[in-house]
């Protein structure tokens, strides 16, 4: 994107959105490679996203077995103006699993404690509950019909956003 105040103005509503929404829906792949659908609170920390989800969900064996997660974070469909072009912001992230006690596992408790509630300490200290770390690789901001941007650099606002057109689709269906 040439224009770096447009650039600028869009990493902002990408970080406000996920400031205000908590929760994320997430797809993993299920041991057939058939997808499955859920979603995890998150905080955020060091431009990624921190879930802390139960080992007995289907979703965190999913992550554990493929630590690929496509995710996506909309605003609430009573607050949109138009249900069929709701702001959203989806991305496709690598996977990672913060260790148990570290000091970076205590850091990711103590961010989403603090914005998520006290619930937060009482389940991180049940031992089926995983600290999954989600750096983005590439993800896609959409504002509504016609303003969809790729986020690319790897990062949650994106060091580059550019505008999807139908000459830029990736699979070259034109339509």
């Amino acid at each position: 994107m040439k224009n770096k105040v447009l650039q600028r103005q869009l990493n902002t509503e990408v970080i406000d959105l996920l400031n205000r929404t908590k929760s994320l829906f997430l797809s993993s792949l299920n041991q057939d490679g058939s997808p499955h659908a859920s979603y995890a609170p998150f905080a955020i920390k060091d431009d990624v996203l921190l879930i802390l989800i139960s080992g007995l969900a289907a979703h965190t064996q999913n992550l554990l077995r493929t630590p690929k997660l496509s995710g996506l974070v909309t605003e609430d469909e009573t607050q949109c103006d138009d249900i069929f072009a709701r702001l959203r912001v989806s991305y496709d992230f690598e996977v990672s699993i913060v260790a148990a006690q570290s000091d970076e596992w205590y850091a990711g408790i103590q961010q989403l404690q603090a914005r998520l509630g006290s619930r937060v300490e009482q389940i991180s200290q049940l031992g089926d509950f995983v600290l999954f770390k989600l750096t983005p690789i590439k993800g896609r901001f959409v504002k509504g019909f016609g303003r969809a941007y790729d986020i690319l650099g790897g990062t949650l606002a994106g060091e580059e956003v550019v505008h999807v057109s139908p000459s830029r689709l990736s699979n070259g269906t034109q339509l």
